[in-house]
């Protein structure tokens, strides 16, 4: 770099710290969950001076709108982390393992919404929704470790499971939970959509990510050469559900199922109560943040009518053969909640560090 150049990169840091606004990249800024990202950030007022979109795959070059302005995907460099203060990383999870040391080294804060680190000593699995339903303090970090946002599903369901004890002794929780084809990215949404168009007209289907039939069908494991297998998914949602519901949360047996559905999580959750279920009782304890109860002759919840809301749609009913026993059928959108978390992971690591004062 120049030495012009470097003065005007100095320069506009140092507008940025007087301004107390943060300088930010989305690493996969062209996937579905960076492009959620980039909308949430603008959604919530998040104090950026700067979003650069980063990528290391096709995308690099495509023109992507942040905040009411085009901008490009640029390739992932080591220099493209300097003078940032956080890193989105949205991209798949081996981009995110190539890349996340050095942001780090750069002094950038990191959000991860691949999982790659959630194996990492030094990251966390978090959701900030669970984490105020708990009522845990916030930590102060000056240098805040990775942040690893939960997987979507386990958010939805600790967050009812949390609220529905308080309208009673939960004794089991059954679950399962329909899966959709974003969640792998727009390459599973285009299968999904080139299956369906080739079943209706007798060709050959494509099997590149889920190495089996998903249009118009249901099943409960991918072929042997699809990764990850969805078998591994529902072990990240339960392992994730338990780290941040924690142990006195009720414990939840899981099966997901993927859906011919291209966007949203669906749930249908059974829950045994000790006692017989009052459902005016749960409804009232599910009633709050980030849920909205449907109403008798509303529209029933379903993944259509949660597209790109920011809370889960929940409806209510008491089980023909078990007075104990009830059922929750819930839809929230997968990507949305998603990126509201690793936004709001972003907002309170924020709360702790200075403003715009990485470089």
């Amino acid at each position: 770099m120049s030495s012009s150049s470097k003065s005007v990169a100095a320069a506009h840091s140092e507008s940025a710290r007087v301004a107390n606004l943060y300088r930010v990249a989305i690493v996969g800024g062209a996937t579905l969950k960076g492009k959620e990202v980039a909308e949430v950030l603008t959604e919530r007022s998040f104090p950026v001076v700067d979003v650069k979109l980063l990528d290391d795959d096709e995308s690099l070059g495509q023109l992507e709108a942040v905040q009411d302005e085009i901008t490009f995907i640029q390739s992932v460099r080591a220099e493209q982390f300097e003078n940032l203060d956080f890193t989105f990383f949205a991209s798949d999870p081996e981009c995110t393992r190539r890349n996340w040391q050095a942001a780090q080294k750069a002094g950038s804060a990191i959000v991860d919404l691949s999982f790659a680190l959630e194996a990492e000593a030094s990251a966390r699995v978090r959701s900030p929704w669970i984490e105020r339903q708990l009522g845990l303090p916030l930590m102060p970090e000056l240098q805040p470790a990775p942040a690893v946002t939960a997987h979507s599903a386990a958010v939805v369901l600790a967050l009812l499971l949390l609220r529905a004890q308080k309208a009673g002794k939960i004794e089991q929780a059954v679950a399962t939970v329909l899966e959709p084809a974003s969640e792998h990215g727009q390459k599973g949404m285009d299968e999904l959509h080139e299956q369906t168009v080739n079943l209706l007209s007798f060709q050959p289907l494509p099997k590149r990510i889920f190495d089996t039939q998903v249009a118009f069908n249901l099943v409960n494991r991918y072929g042997e050469q699809s990764v990850p297998a969805l078998a591994s998914v529902q072990e990240r949602i339960f392992r994730h559900y338990r780290q941040i519901a924690g142990q006195e949360a009720p414990q939840v047996s899981l099966l997901l199922v993927q859906a011919p559905i291209f966007h949203g999580h669906s749930f249908a959750l059974c829950l045994q109560m000790r006692e017989a279920a009052d459902l005016a009782g749960l409804a009232q304890a599910l009633a709050g943040e980030h849920i909205t109860l449907a109403q008798s002759g509303e529209e029933a919840p379903s993944n259509v009518n949660a597209a790109g809301r920011d809370d889960i749609s929940v409806s209510i009913a008491g089980d023909a053969t078990n007075a104990r026993a009830c059922w929750l059928w819930a839809a929230a959108d997968n990507l949305r909640i998603a990126a509201r978390n690793a936004v709001e992971c972003a907002e309170s690591m924020a709360a702790t560090r200075p403003k715009g004062s990485v470089q």
